[in-house]
């Protein structure tokens, strides 16, 4: 009896682990699948797996997890977020300039999501900058992610502005999900040689 009672005792920690680890991951959407055979780059990491037969059970959860329509590289390739270039963690109480040049895709967009990988409720009801609502100087581009507008006369007032939904404290975790459609062969083959947006802290309240 005393072997059996240890037996089943083992059989449920084992499912427990085994359970809770896979929440783990999928709950965290795919910033926490496993990037072998996918790539970091500076802020922004992708699995090129994503939306193809090869993806394997934790990326197909994590994306259903984290609601994206994911469609295959040949059309979409993404790339998210979780922290700004330095490595800390984005938060809904600071304000980020996303920057950058000429991407190549057909057509992009950057688009914010909060912790429960949703889009941010926001009284603007604005979620997401896109290749065509950012504002371009000399070939580049600028908006800022933020709880509030930048003041006129900040260079971070320039451009788009997408709202974090802030609502006090010391804000809540977000991240940023940026969209390459039809992109150039080079994006698969070497994503982590391209030259993507950077995201800096300018301030926080």
């Amino acid at each position: 009896m005393k072997l059996a009672g240890k037996l089943v005792a083992a059989l449920l920690v084992a499912l427990a682990l085994g359970a809770g680890s896979a929440w783990w991951v999928v709950d965290g959407g795919l910033g926490r699948i496993g990037f072998g055979g996918a790539a970091q780059n500076g802020a922004w990491h992708t699995n090129l797996a994503i939306g193809s037969p090869a993806a394997d059970p934790y990326i197909r959860a994590a994306v259903a997890r984290q609601g994206l329509l994911a469609l295959s590289k040949s059309e979409t390739i993404y790339f998210t977020a979780f922290t700004d270039d330095s490595g800390a963690a984005l938060k809904t109480n600071c304000a980020y300039v996303v920057s950058g040049g000429k991407l190549p895709a057909r057509w992009w967009s950057i688009t914010a999501y909060g912790a429960d990988h949703y889009l941010i409720p926001n009284k603007a009801d604005k979620y997401s900058a896109a290749m065509n609502t950012v504002t371009w100087t000399n070939e580049r581009f600028l908006f800022t992610v933020g709880p509030e507008k930048a003041a006129e006369g900040e260079e971070s007032a320039k451009g788009d502005f997408v709202p974090t939904g802030y609502e006090g404290g010391d804000g809540a975790s977000f991240s940023l999900t940026l969209r390459l459609y039809n992109p150039e062969p080079e994006v698969a083959a070497a994503p982590q040689d391209l030259t993507l947006p950077t995201v800096t802290k300018e301030r926080c309240r």
